[in-house]
């Protein structure tokens, strides 16, 4: 009796009560705590824009501003530095191959091919000389032989004579000795010369090739010299039209430095600069369109430079019917490229947010307050950003710039 009489008074209403107190009291403590941890932000809604989650067809599109290109242009240089002294033509003229453009000046170039032309023409004339030198000896050989070889006929008569003769006892054997000598020593002697000649011919055939080959290519190296000094007379590479074309006389330009271009009329491309956002998923072959004097033309993606320059990267584009466009250097067109098939997706409109927090996490506001929470972005188009996990259809999120409230974990929205 008296145990129950205890318990009882151990958990008696009173003491209950008291008990209530004290942990709501803690629970108000640790609440207000709490909250004085929060570090709320209270903006006008007029200063904040902000956009519901929309679930739609995500459009895996990038709008790029686009020039017009010819499809060929041509670089105008000089194979030699120097400074303008003649201007022929003007930027935007249409020209035909060949048609002179300027003349550069280069003194010392000019005094090095003269220089080099007078001692190469010196060397071919020496070589000449020594060409007709070997022709001349050629002749004097031959005319050798056949002295050797009247003389040889000669003594060939006298000695067969003699023979005859000699066996007759009608001349002496002196006399006989005298002309079988003669016979022996021109028959001795055409032999040699007939050596002579051979090596003589093997000798000059060789010679003459190598005469010929060198004096080729002398010639080649004066055909060289005389394009250079011709060369500076800059002449049109191709038909079409200048552009880029700024010369004033006394400008200096170095070896092979563009002078200017020259377009060849025969269709344009489009070039364009695309975010670096995009360098793995743009490829040669995807499609594009864009519109010009209300007509939609069809587009491939024709080139893609993947260099990144100023946070981009360059593409070129060309028509499918080329005949069909009317174009002019110098325009711009906007053109949507499509990367890849529409989708079904959670769509969040692109803002300034993203430049402070790269799409990990957004304030989403709810009853006048907006906190923090973690999403995950997937593509972005010109319009949205897909939303693959944190958000909901309709739910509201800030989507102006986070500058003034990045280090705040509430907003409150005041209007």
């Amino acid at each position: 009796m008296m145990d129950k009489r205890i318990e009882k008074k151990r958990f008696s209403k009173k003491r209950i009560v008291i008990a209530a107190g004290l942990l709501l009291f803690v629970i108000v403590v640790a609440y207000g705590y709490s909250l004085s941890l929060t570090k709320v932000y209270k903006a006008d809604a007029d200063k904040v824009i902000i956009n519901k989650v929309l679930y739609g067809d995500f459009e895996d599109v990038v709008l790029l501003n686009a020039s017009v290109v010819p499809l060929t242009s041509v670089i105008v240089s000089s194979p030699e530095g120097g400074t303008v002294a003649e201007i022929f033509t003007e930027n935007g003229a249409g020209v035909i191959k060949g048609t002179p453009l300027l003349r550069i000046a280069n003194p010392n170039a000019l005094s090095g091919y003269t220089s080099s032309e007078t001692s190469i023409t010196e060397q071919i004339n020496q070589l000449r000389k020594l060409r007709l030198d070997l022709e001349q000896n050629q002749r004097i050989m031959s005319q050798d032989m056949m002295d050797i070889e009247n003389s040889l006929r000669t003594a060939t008569r006298k000695y067969r004579t003699d023979s005859i003769l000699y066996a007759k006892k009608v001349i002496t054997r002196q006399e006989f000795e005298i002309s079988s000598q003669d016979y022996e020593y021109l028959q001795g002697r055409k032999k040699i010369l007939r050596e002579a000649v051979k090596q003589e011919n093997q000798s000059r055939i060789m010679q003459l090739k190598q005469i010929d080959a060198s004096v080729n290519n002398m010639n080649e190296s004066l055909l060289t010299i005389r394009q250079n000094i011709e060369n500076m007379t800059i002449k049109a590479p191709v038909s079409g039209k200048l552009s880029s074309y700024d010369p004033v006389i006394g400008k200096s330009y170095g070896a092979n430095e563009m002078l200017g271009k020259i377009d060849v009329m025969q269709g344009y491309k489009l070039q364009a600069g695309v975010d670096e956002y995009y360098v793995n998923r743009v490829k040669e072959g995807q499609t594009a369109n864009c519109e010009f004097n209300g007509h939609t033309y069809q587009l491939v993606v024709k080139k893609v430079i993947p260099e990144i320059t100023a946070g981009q990267f360059q593409v070129e584009l060309g028509f499918e019917n080329k005949s069909s466009v009317d174009l002019r250097r110098g325009l711009t067109l906007s053109v949507k490229l499509t990367l890849s098939d529409n989708s079904k997706s959670l769509l969040l409109s692109q803002g300034q947010f993203f430049q402070s927090t790269g799409g990990a996490w957004v304030f989403v506001l709810k009853d006048g307050k907006a906190t923090r929470r973690n999403i995950k972005i997937g593509r972005k188009n010109f319009q949205y950003y897909e939303v693959m996990d944190g958000l909901n259809k309709d739910e509201e999120v800030i989507t102006s710039s986070y500058d003034q409230f990045n280090q705040y974990d509430v907003i409150e929205i005041s209007k």
